[in-house]
């Protein structure tokens, strides 16, 4: 068979084409009406029919490439409306409604309860019938002392079963921060139109209506899960097996997570196209040589043709039993093509298969381009292929170990390749890179490629081979360890501009493609601007303020010329998730801060320091200021870690870069009295060398904000304030805010707060006084740029211009606030 190359060209184009278009509409703040997609989709459709027949010509590649992507945005833009209008209406928002429901995906267990998806077959309000969303992302808490928070115990839940559940829930909405994860778009593609928490109670009882209701594979999956775990005791060990076996990924804690992603083998520790590959050639020779042994099959099927459809079957089924993730579509669609073409005996170049493995993936999930993994997955086997030397004509290689030899050296080049080929667009999506995962995957991959992963397939039938594979797992993890503890196991660099990151891709193309030495060498200046990005910083005496979206809580990063300094770390969301890891640490990478000079907690409410220990783990602090009592845990933690520590009290005053710092709360006397933590808040005041000024004011309430007011009125003039207590109604009296007199207020609080913050009275008290009002639940994170400053000489402060990220950064796909009133039926 030969090589076809003419139609793998036109299809080049197309396909082409077809990407360009979805880039564009993946772009898109607001989408086209479903009247322009369709007009646009069935024009470019006849044209490009008008067109085919002149393929041939000169010209036609590029209007029909024009064609494939004005289809691809126009379905893709159909596919969008008709999910945005499938979501959760916002009059049902907070609504107590009861939802039966096949629970469709494998449940999530930690130690507060259950996360699951519901497949929703109906729902009334009332005892109204209303339509919701076809899937539910659910929550069922359990209260602090370990029972149900709620009547029913949520260990019972179970993949496939049929419930009856009352629930309150909400649009999908979460934070949203530079260079953050995107919960919304996440939740978007999976096709999850609503979030929310069961409400069971004794007069509305969770009732379960049947074991085994539906989604058969997703039973499965947990029948193997429980298997193993019952199997496996080590916790970890067992989520690293579930992971490499059924892919649950969650199984793996946040531990496991940080160390794979140190040593650069997270890769691994999911279903990967290798795994698949392994397991499609291993069933394709079983079928093959049991299709032999009948005398009659290979006569109505050649056993060749009958073993490719065995291993494409066996790798389609292996990469649903895993959840189907984009690494695993991309094989199996790369496995079909090969099986189709070689069943037509048809041979399409290895490029073409592979972006027709693309253009499937793409088809079935266009939001699959903004993964990391889809750009990892298929740029990885891209670079192998163009990467390969020309062919040579060479003496066969004879005897065991010089074919060993071969193979060893083709793995190290396979390693080095995509390694180093790799490395600039992994930089480009994590802002870091491990120094170590050449060495680890060196030993990682052959280990759990033929070791870990084979021994988890036969112990579905052979449960002690999980024992085998356990060991190995924890051996492994041991070695990884080692390497992670080395110096500069990882190289961290801030988010580049669009120039730095294209030259930092063609540089790992120069490196690992087979050029001469002298071009390849062009590799190393042109990546030193992502891996050094010039970042961005404020001039001598004046700062950058960035209040984070952490949801209910408080976070802000003060950045001067040389200095940073952090007030308050957010939330702890989870006993293993936090605001210090979700949001911070991955800020901050990609704001390409190294360290920070001061960390200010303003007192101990979990809001303000949940993230705090998992900041001082994840980079260098140099010292502590906050009202924490000695006893308390994080203040032990400190003197562990050999940190400097001092109380926050008024008066304390100093300066960087020519910026003033001055705490004015609280006073000595106050931090000794046995006062609540809202009232011992670290009140700090930040001033510009031209006087632009913020006020920082943690959780005062009232009787603080009357005792600021007794001790210095004038020293609170400011024009940016952190609303104090996330807008509660014990704080923001009219006398503070007269004396303040700032042009904008930022509430940091979560979306739909249980709290009620901000709280409507208080919202009417800044509006009287003309003051502009930020919300994170609406805004994300609100920076306050070092040239949005007003003149040193105004009488008035100039309106403080802030950015919000939901306005530089909104897509189609991002929650919309809609007023209670507007949405009220």
């Amino acid at each position: 068979m030969n090589v076809v190359w003419g139609p793998a060209l036109r299809g080049g184009w197309l396909a082409a084409g077809w990407f360009a278009g979805l880039a564009l509409q993946l772009r898109q703040a607001e989408l086209w009406t479903d009247a322009l997609a369709w007009a646009v989709g069935v024009a470019a459709a006849l044209l490009a029919l008008a067109v085919w027949r002149w393929r041939r010509q000169a010209g036609a590649a590029l209007l029909l490439a024009l064609c494939a992507g004005a289809m691809g945005f126009a379905t893709t833009t159909l596919r969008a409306s008709q999910a945005l209008r499938a979501g959760l209406p916002a009059a049902l928002e907070g609504a107590d409604l009861i939802v039966t429901g096949v629970v469709a995906e494998l449940p999530r267990v930690d130690l507060i309860g259950t996360r699951f998806v519901l497949s929703t077959e109906s729902a009334t309000l009332g005892g109204a019938p209303v339509a919701l969303p076809p899937r539910l992302s659910l929550g069922w808490y359990r209260g602090p002392d370990g029972d149900a928070l709620l009547s029913g115990p949520a260990e019972e839940l179970r993949a496939g079963q049929r419930w009856r559940l009352p629930v309150r829930l909400r649009q999908p909405h979460g934070s949203f921060n530079p260079h953050g994860f995107d919960l919304e778009l996440w939740m978007f593609e999976r096709g999850l139109g609503a979030s929310g928490t069961v409400r069971a109670r004794p007069e509305t009882p969770a009732l379960k209506l049947a074991d085994a209701a539906g989604a058969p594979v997703e039973r499965l999956r947990q029948t193997l899960r429980d298997a193993l775990q019952r199997q496996v005791s080590d916790t970890a060990t067992a989520g690293v097996l579930a992971a490499l076996l059924i892919g649950d990924q969650a199984a793996i804690d946040r531990a496991g997570w940080e160390l794979f992603r140190i040593t650069g083998v997270a890769h691994l520790m999911s279903i990967s196209g290798l795994h698949v590959t392994m397991f499609a050639w291993l069933a394709g020779g079983v079928t093959g040589w049991l299709w032999r042994c009948h005398p009659r099959l290979p006569l109505a099927l050649p056993a060749p043709q009958a073993a490719r459809w065995g291993g494409l079957l066996a790798a389609a089924g292996y990469a649903l039993l895993a959840g189907w993730g984009v690494p695993a579509q991309r094989t199996v669609g790369m496995i079909a093509v090969v099986v189709l073409l070689r069943s037509a005996g048809v041979r399409w170049p290895l490029p073409a298969v592979l972006l027709a493995a693309a253009l499937a993936v793409t088809a079935a999930d266009p939001w699959a381009m903004l993964q990391p993994g889809f750009w990892l997955s298929f740029l990885a086997v891209a670079l192998l292929v163009a990467s390969e030397p020309a062919q040579r004509l060479a003496p066969a290689v004879a005897g065991w170990p010089a074919r060993a030899a071969q193979a060893v050296r083709a793995g190290l080049r396979t390693q080095a390749v995509a390694t180093v080929g790799l490395a600039p667009l992994t930089l480009v999506f994590f802002q870091q890179i491990s120094l170590v995962g050449f060495a680890a995957n060196l030993v990682a991959i052959p280990l759990v490629t033929l070791l870990v992963v084979p021994l988890a397939m036969m112990g579905v039938l052979l449960p002690p081979l999980w024992s085998v594979a356990a060991f190995l797992v924890q051996g492994l993890t041991d070695a990884l360890q080692a390497l992670a503890g080395l110096p500069l196991a990882q190289w961290s660099a801030a988010a580049a501009p669009i120039w730095a990151v294209a030259c930092g891709l063609l540089a790992g193309a120069l490196a690992v493609l087979p050029l001469p030495w002298r071009l390849r060498l062009l590799a190393l200046p042109l990546a030193l601007p992502l891996l050094a990005p010039h970042v961005p910083l404020p001039p001598l005496g004046q700062f950058e303020l960035v209040a984070a979206d952490v949801g209910q809580g408080t976070a802000v990063l003060v950045r001067t010329r040389s200095h940073l300094l952090v007030y308050d770390t957010g939330p702890a969301y989870t006993p293993e998730s936090d605001a210090g890891g979700r949001v911070l640490l991955p800020l901050l990478r990609a704001r390409g801060e190294t360290r920070v000079d001061l960390l200010m907690l303003s007192h101990r409410d979990s809001d303000h320091v949940g993230g705090a220990a998992t900041l001082l783990a994840g980079v260098p602090v140099a010292a502590v200021s906050s009202s924490l009592a000695d006893e308390h845990p994080m203040r032990q933690s400190l003197t562990e870690r050999g940190l400097p520590h001092r109380p926050c009290i008024a008066g304390q005053r100093w300066q960087w870069d020519g910026v003033a710092f001055e705490l004015l709360h609280p006073t000595p006397s106050e931090l000794a009295l046995p006062l609540k933590p809202n009232a011992l808040s670290c009140v700090l005041r930040v001033q510009a060398a031209e006087g632009a000024s913020a006020l920082l004011t943690g959780d005062i309430e009232a009787a603080q904000e009357a005792a600021l007011l007794q001790r210095d009125a004038a020293k609170l003039r400011s024009d940016a304030l952190l609303v104090p207590h996330h807008g509660s109604k014990t704080s923001s009296t009219g006398a503070f805010l007269d004396a303040v007199g700032s042009s904008v207020a930022v509430v940091q609080a979560g979306y739909r707060s249980r709290f009620g913050h901000p709280a409507p009275p208080v919202l009417a008290r800044y509006e009287a006084r003309g003051i502009a009002v930020v919300r994170s639940d609406r805004c994300g994170a609100w920076t306050w740029p070092a040239a949005a400053r007003r003149p040193a000489d105004a009488d008035v402060a100039a309106p403080a211009v802030g950015l919000c990220t939901r306005d530089v950064a909104r897509r189609y796909w991002h929650h919309r606030h809609v007023d209670s009133a507007a949405a009220a039926p």
